[in-house]
């Protein structure tokens, strides 16, 4: 092993094998290895510029006459070992090249898993298992890599991004690093050791935090990169993340209202009666949602002119009520749209190694186009300005399909500008929204906000309000959303919501559904977006409702009605007080946007975020803090009156519906009537629920 200093980075170099060690960020160092000739120069998701910092850097010479070194006394008497030192963090390398992370106290936060000799505790293990592993691709340069920790029985790991599952600490899971409907990942992780950990890689692979070890892996990359960072609590840890890979902007106040949306409003009518009738009843409304199929073909990225004759009037009017219009733009172009050919003749879809270059067949023929690649960015963001943009002032895109949906997600078979997707895929979401936020910025605007259903580390930074998915309309999907919401906030990406009801399979003639329903609208109004979705069934038939148009076969249908008046009158009286709950709490959400963009805070917060010295915050799943002054206790089991809620030590709380004041490090009974969700109030809080 040979170590010296370059600059101001620790650099080590064993046969063909280079690591840099760096400081990158406050408290924190960047890791990158390869065996190629030289390092790559991709950032990934640490987008943000960073201070030069003041780190050390101390190489020494040791005794290696041990007895332990028994098959080589001869060769060697003395080897070197290196620490490099940034802040709260050091990173310290024995002569073998194992890299151990400490903090300031001198704890071992994390080290590298080498089933080998090991110097530092003499334990040896016969295995040849590399803590660093980068495998050669046979006939290319790039490499299929494992990256290896070791594992601790008192750890807890929180984030990582969405994952349909019903844990909230992810210790024991095994987790693909790859986007699919309703799973974003985004490989950032707060450790209950006292540090925070990104994978910096955007390769579909696969992440294990085992109980004998963590393993990473990457399908194929042309380098290892990871950052990590340590700090005395988790929001200085989120604080530290954040300062690497971009905060979300402000929120505009628009988005922290009531948000409307069903699939799907199929004219332009249908859309003006619902907010008409929003605005009879007295109910708030701020944004309403024009879903998917508004235009002629995929990709033509504009208006039906058949179903939305007139936009600049529809737009006008949903503004004179104080509604914002959101439209919604697919990355899939079908064979048949007026860009398709334009667009595959400049490379600007994404390609197939093998085969036809086509992604999907669902109501045409389609491709995605390549996000990655900053033409195909500007080609579709130049669409969208002038259909959508300039001539109605529509500046609200909802990008779905952001992972993008692949049929199927054979990741081996699809190419990007950046590379093969096996190497770059995860960055598709980030570099999606990227392209709107910066073609509406160049417009003028200040206030971005984009509706995507993926995202990867860095994201927030374009402004992504993130939401689950196409989940299912039960119980157990309602309960995994909120560990979902949480882990997507201790993953950097504060801005997050789920489709209110689930989508799939709600039914709104049954009892069984708007308990669901009531419930989820409940919690939904204590998450940071507020916002209803849902295809409810049974779908219309094509033209039933649509005798106007004659013969003409609708391109696709839609659900039933899904605003609050859609489920009977007793459910609409349940539902309706939580809208101007929300209403209500608007100054509070203000400040808690204002929080997370300077300085990353999660909006909705595991317990231990704001109590990291309380075991048992760590503990609690089923509960959380929204803000740092509501403790909210959804209801998430069918047929409840009351549950059981645990008080965080430190403070006092007061049941917001009762009026009655606790103690904390207590777990209490809560009423929960079908008409309350149970919120208590920190102790110094003059916030007013019920």
């Amino acid at each position: 092993m040979i170590f010296s200093k370059e600059d101001n980075r620790l650099t080590l170099r064993r046969g063909t094998e280079t690591v840099w060690i760096e400081p990158w960020g406050k408290d924190s160092l960047r890791v990158r290895a390869t065996r190629r000739k030289e390092m790559s120069g991709r950032d990934w998701a640490l987008m943000e510029p960073v201070e030069a910092a003041e780190c050390k850097i101390e190489i020494r010479t040791i005794d290696a006459t041990e007895p332990w070194y028994w098959d080589r006394p001869d060769r060697r008497k003395t080897a070197e070992t290196a620490r490099i030192t940034n802040g709260k963090i050091a990173a310290e390398v024995d002569e073998e090249g194992w890299i151990t992370f400490v903090n300031s106290d001198g704890k071992i936060l994390t080290r590298e898993y080498w089933a080998q000799r090991n110097r530092i505790d003499r334990y040896c293990l016969p295995l040849r298992i590399d803590g660093r592993e980068l495998k050669p691709i046979q006939g290319t340069d790039d490499y299929r890599l494992t990256a290896r920790f070791q594992a601790w029985d008192d750890e807890m790991i929180f984030g990582m991004g969405q994952y349909q599952m019903k844990q909230l600490n992810k210790k024991g899971a095994l987790l693909e690093l790859a986007h699919r409907n309703s799973q974003a990942s985004v490989p950032f992780f707060v450790s209950s050791r006292g540090y925070g950990f990104l994978w910096n890689n955007p390769a579909v692979g696969q992440c294990c935090f085992g109980t004998n070890r963590t393993e990473w892996t990457a399908m194929s990359c042309k380098e290892l990169d990871y950052w990590i960072t340590a700090g005395d609590t988790p929001a200085e840890l989120e604080l530290n993340y954040s300062g690497v890979t971009g905060r979300a902007p402000m929120m505009p106040e628009f988005g922290m209202g009531y948000w409307q949306c069903k699939l799907r409003y199929r004219t332009q009518e249908e859309v003006l009666a619902v907010a008409r009738e929003h605005k009879r009843r007295g109910y708030p409304l701020d944004v309403i949602v024009v879903d998917f199929f508004h235009w002629p073909l995929e990709g033509d990225f504009r208006f039906d002119p058949k179903y939305f004759p007139d936009p600049k009037a529809m737009v006008q009017e949903l503004r004179e009520m104080g509604i914002e219009t959101v439209v919604s733009v697919w990355p899939t172009v079908d064979s048949r749209s007026e860009n398709y050919g334009k667009m595959a003749e400049k490379g600007l879809l994404v390609q197939c190694d093998r085969g036809v270059s086509f992604q999907g067949s669902w109501i045409g023929v389609t491709a995605n186009y390549d996000t990655t690649n900053p033409e195909a960015r500007q080609f579709v963001w130049e669409q969208c300005r002038k259909n959508y943009y300039e001539p109605y002032g529509i500046r609200l895109f909802w990008l779905d399909e952001a992972e993008p949906e692949f049929g199927p997600y054979d990741f081996d078979l699809y190419r990007y500008h950046d590379g093969p997707a096996a190497q770059v895929s995860n960055e598709y979401p980030k570099c999606y929204a990227q392209g709107f936020h910066e073609g509406l910025q160049a417009a003028g605007e200040t206030d971005i906000l984009s509706l995507v259903r993926c995202a990867w580390a860095g994201s927030q930074r374009y402004g992504v309000l993130t939401w689950s998915g196409d989940i299912s309309s039960t119980w157990q999907s309602f309960r995994e959303q909120l560990q979902a919401g949480l882990s997507m906030g201790m993953a950097g990406i504060p801005w997050w919501t789920s489709d209110i009801g689930g989508f799939l399979g709600g039914m709104p003639d049954e009892p069984w559904f708007r308990e669901l329903l009531v419930r989820w609208f409940q919690w939904a109004c204590f998450c940071p977006v507020f916002r209803m979705h849902g295809e409810r069934q049974p779908w219309y038939d094509h033209d039933d409702e649509f005798p106007e148009y004659e013969n003409h076969v609708l391109k696709l249908t839609s659900g039933q009605p899904n605003e609050l008046w859609s489920f009977g009158e007793e459910t609409e009286k349940l539902l309706a007080p939580f809208l101007f709950l929300r209403e209500r709490l608007r100054p509070y959400i203000r400040r808690i946007m204002q929080d997370a963009h300077q300085t990353g805070a999660p909006v909705m917060r595991p317990l231990f975020y704001e109590f990291p010295g309380d075991p048992e915050s760590w503990r609690t799943e089923d509960e959380y803090l929204f803000g740092p002054e509501l403790l909210v206790a959804p209801v998430m089991e069918a047929g409840l009156s009351a549950r059981s809620v645990y008080l965080p030590a430190g403070c006092s709380w007061t049941e917001a519906y009762t009026g009655r004041l606790y103690d904390g490090g207590q777990t209490v009974q809560a009423a929960a009537p079908l008409e309350i969700i149970p919120v208590f109030v920190r102790e110094g809080s003059d916030l007013r629920i019920y």
